[in-house]
């Protein structure tokens, strides 16, 4: 009921943020957009916006879990407001579960929603959804599921520019993890093959969740597929939360 209570607000108090709606409106513009850019390009204009409309959700989605998730936690010690959570008969680590399980709510509103105008727009443009639209809105959600205990995490350690700095760099490098493995031969066998080895094995492989260019594509995915993802994203972000918990029981306030 606490962690329930504390989740209730912390939607309550994002869904009012101007933030929210500014990144929320360019998802939006992004996926209506598309068309344009399907005009622009060489190839299939379908395959583009389907490319482009599933692309927007994860990267607006995204900045959505950056720019209030790494406010959650650092906001309640700036205001003070800290002091009178921590003071009631509540464990901090429900306060942090509670922050985030309010975040994911309102993520999983805007996936939503944006997954709704993107699958009507794509319909409208002739093209057809299919599983395997529905399993992308999906793979999408889970990732920013992990994205945004990163930024719970970064919001109990640091500010939130710095915090939203560090977690969008993640969120970079995490699609680009396969560079770090496909090293030049000259590289081989040195230190920092050994280095860049365990950066690859440390970071989370984001772009094991982005399935829309199969699905722009028409390439079928394995459910088996989408399963173990969800499974590997599941057990990632149930890291990093309770790395948020253990910093945030250790932190002095």
């Amino acid at each position: 009921m606490r962690i329930r209570a504390i989740a209730a607000n912390t939607y309550r108090e994002a869904i009012r943020d101007k933030v929210l709606y500014l990144l929320l409106i360019f998802g939006i513009i992004s996926i209506v957009s598309s068309r344009i850019l399907g005009y622009m390009s060489i190839g299939d204009e379908l395959k583009i916006i389907a490319d482009i409309s599933l692309a927007s959700i994860s990267i607006f989605g995204a900045l959505i879990a950056v720019f209030v998730g790494t406010n959650l936690v650092y906001k309640e010690i700036d205001k003070r407001t800290i002091y009178t959570i921590i003071s009631r008969p509540i464990d901090r680590y429900e306060f942090i579960l509670g922050k985030y399980l309010g975040l994911i709510t309102l993520l999983a509103v805007t996936t939503l929603v944006m997954g709704i105008i993107s699958a009507l727009y794509i319909v409208m443009m002739g093209g057809s959804l299919g599983v395997i639209y529905f399993e992308a809105v999906l793979l999408i959600y889970w990732k920013l599921l992990l994205v945004t205990a990163f930024s719970v995490l970064l919001s109990s350690l640091t500010s939130p520019v710095l915090g939203a700095i560090i977690v969008l760099s993640a969120y970079v490098f995490g699609h680009g993890t396969g560079i770090l493995i496909d090293i030049p031969v000259d590289m081989q066998g040195t230190y920092m093959e050994s280095l860049l080895a365990a950066i690859y094995f440390v970071l989370p492989n984001l772009s094991n969740f982005d399935i829309w260019k199969e699905y722009a594509n028409g390439i079928e995915i394995s459910h088996t597929y989408v399963v173990w993802n969800m499974v590997y994203g599941a057990l990632y972000t149930a890291l990093l939360l309770y790395l948020a918990t253990l910093v945030f029981e250790n932190k002095d306030v």
